[in-house]
């Protein structure tokens, strides 16, 4: 009887830890871009701290979190970020890229992220944040042509890709791609992008952004964007963000064409 007593109650522990775990996970996923401390997350989730901690250590062992080293906290890690709606992505496309983008986000002291087309939406795929006074944000799902990722990565397809995908999806808004927003100004912007190499946009949050592509094998799959507050960006910063986004986005397509 003794041992079918213990077996019970060490099933109902591991289902509540197994509970925990997951109640931690969406905590931290319902506001990504900022870092939750332990002890917030103990209290928060009427947790033992003791008890948070080891769940936490788990959870970070297998990358569902990440700790931050340049200031406290945990935010979603990159086994995390790869449920949900970017599951449909390569994981091997997080790994190509994650160190490159700390690296750059680190250089540039501003927020690094990659994203991919989804309709007519530009999905964040993986990101790294660096905590500023000041803090630029933007959303994981964005509208193609209200930043700099997605019109990159329709700007750079064939033709034919573009004149179907303005069929289905229609041109930019005036108000959100002025330069395109009929059939000729679009196709002018498009072939600016393209002798460029990049694209550098202010969206309409006021959030300026510069992207540029990452290829696999020569197949466009993905672009890296370095985004900050329009208020922070002068001419040097232009300069240095171009180099170091396009420099990080070819290792990051040499990195992952190796895969």
């Amino acid at each position: 009887m003794k041992s079918i007593s213990l077996i019970h109650f060490t099933y109902k522990f591991m289902i509540q830890v197994i509970h925990r775990a997951f109640d931690i996970l969406e905590y931290v996923a319902n506001d990504p871009e900022r870092p939750k401390l332990l002890g917030e997350i103990a209290r928060d989730m009427g947790l033992n701290a003791g008890t948070c901690a080891n769940i936490v250590k788990t959870l970070l062992t297998r990358g569902y979190l990440e700790k931050l080293e340049m200031q406290k906290g945990y935010l979603p890690g990159k086994k995390m970020q790869s449920l949900g709606s970017n599951s449909v992505y390569k994981q091997d496309l997080i790994e190509a890229s994650d160190d490159e983008m700390l690296k750059l986000s680190r250089k540039l002291q501003e927020n690094v992220l990659i994203a991919v087309l989804k309709g007519n939406s530009r999905i964040i795929v993986h990101q790294h944040i660096f905590k500023q006074l000041v803090q630029a944000t933007t959303q994981e799902e964005k509208n193609v042509f209200d930043s700099s990722t997605g019109r990159l990565l329709v700007a750079l397809q064939s033709d034919e890709f573009q004149s179907k995908y303005i069929l289905k999806h229609g041109l930019p808004a005036a108000n959100v791609w002025p330069e395109a927003s009929t059939q000729k100004k679009f196709n002018a912007s498009v072939k600016k992008i393209r002798e460029d190499g990049y694209a550098l946009i202010e969206c309409t949050d006021q959030v300026l952004g510069i992207a540029a592509p990452i290829y696999k094998n020569g197949l466009l799959i993905a672009a890296l964007s370095v985004y900050v507050p329009s208020f922070r960006f002068d001419d040097n910063k232009k300069v240095k963000m171009l180099n170091a986004t396009i420099k990080t986005a070819s290792i990051i397509s040499e990195n992952i064409s190796k895969k």
